[in-house]
């Protein structure tokens, strides 16, 4: 699906690609990006082989029925030595072999080369990355799809909130409803978070009760044909304090001000400095503990995005996620996510759930 722009960005010569979904837990991505078998199937201990302008799968007789929805070539093993044997009339006597290293374990790298032999391996990983990071129109499709789902329970989720119940409780209710608005799955697990808890980026839910006067904090992402969306919106419980006010409103400044840098050719770096120095001139100089943003698609995490310390240079196509922070240790903390697209001579926003205001839920 994606072989030509792949090959355009390999600097040593190949013959050919073979990428190895061994499946849970090293599931390479790259798998379904090439093949385009984005709606169906785990396909696991499969192979691409990966010419430049198509591709050969080689799956087991399990995903015959989600192999051929595809445009590829399929071929169906039934034991581990027809997947052997596949594998080498595939390559036949190609010498020049990339692999993407990013994604294959020793282990699984040892037994391509005890099948194949002794040939060249060459290290396509970066080739790959730099083309996944520039979305096309197929891509952008699935991504807006689970951005409208993430967008859709941000904005109605409130509904839900009530005195007493548990972060755990929430979160259940965050994946029912992306689920009943055509989510095959959640992008990740989902952070939801109460009071003095939203002052932990990374939070897992837990049993803590909901209050009056608390932080709500919720940090979720719908997963749609295998790409993924991530939206993070912070509410109050109740009445809001001129404190939780005062973040919000520098956070929502801060952000405003990211989106509003970034278009083709800024670099991230830049865009994640310059939030940095805005909220670090306010009372809460370092409380923003982490990166601006991340490249988002097939991964959540797709690339580093925006980062004073991995520079990006911003290219149209690219969707990353702008989502600056405060976090105060016993306090709570205020996170603002959505994800965007760059364009030429700007941004279009993905996600669209209400924000410009913090709100108060009764």
């Amino acid at each position: 699906m994606h072989e030509k722009k792949i090959f355009e960005n390999i600097e040593k010569e190949v013959d050919l690609l073979i990428i190895y979904n061994k499946g849970g837990p090293i599931t390479d991505l790259s798998f379904y990006y090439i093949t385009g078998l984005v709606s169906g199937g785990l396909f696991e201990g499969s192979y691409a082989v990966v010419h430049p302008d198509e591709t050969k799968v080689i799956t087991s007789l399990l995903e015959e029925t989600s192999a051929k929805k595809g445009e590829n070539e399929v071929y169906i093993f039934r034991t581990s030595q027809e997947r052997e044997e596949l594998l080498k009339k595939l390559v036949g006597s190609a010498n020049n072999i990339g692999l993407n290293f990013s994604s294959l374990s020793l282990e699984d790298f040892e037994k391509i080369k005890k099948i194949l032999g002794d040939r060249n391996y060459v290290n396509v990983s970066k080739a790959i990355m730099n083309a996944r990071m520039i979305k096309d129109e197929y891509e952008l499709k699935l991504m807006k799809e689970a951005a409208k789902i993430a967008s859709e329970v941000a904005d109605t989720i409130p509904e839900h909130f009530k005195e007493g119940m548990r972060e755990y409780e929430l979160a259940g209710r965050l994946v029912y409803e992306m689920l009943k608005r055509g989510a095959e799955d959640v992008a990740f697990t989902s952070i939801v978070a109460f009071g003095e808890n939203t002052a932990e980026p990374h939070y897992v839910p837990g049993e803590r009760k909901l209050k009056k006067g608390d932080f709500v904090l919720l940090d979720f992402g719908a997963k749609y044909h295998k790409y993924n969306s991530d939206i993070t919106r912070t509410y109050v419980f109740g009445r809001a304090s001129e404190q939780q006010k005062e973040i919000y409103s520098i956070v929502l400044e801060a952000q405003k001000l990211g989106i509003s840098m970034l278009k083709d050719g800024v670099h991230g770096a830049e865009v994640d400095a310059k939030v940095h120095e805005l909220i670090d001139s306010t009372k809460y100089k370092g409380r923003m503990t982490h990166s601006l943003g991340h490249g988002l698609g097939l991964a959540v995490h797709d690339h580093v995005g925006l980062s004073r310390n991995f520079d990006v240079v911003m290219r149209e196509g690219m969707v990353v996620t702008v989502e600056p922070g405060i976090y105060v240790p016993g306090v709570g903390g205020v996170r603002i996510e959505d994800d965007v697209l760059i364009k030429k001579n700007g941004v279009e926003l993905l996600t669209s759930a209400k924000k410009e205001e913090l709100l108060e839920i009764s």
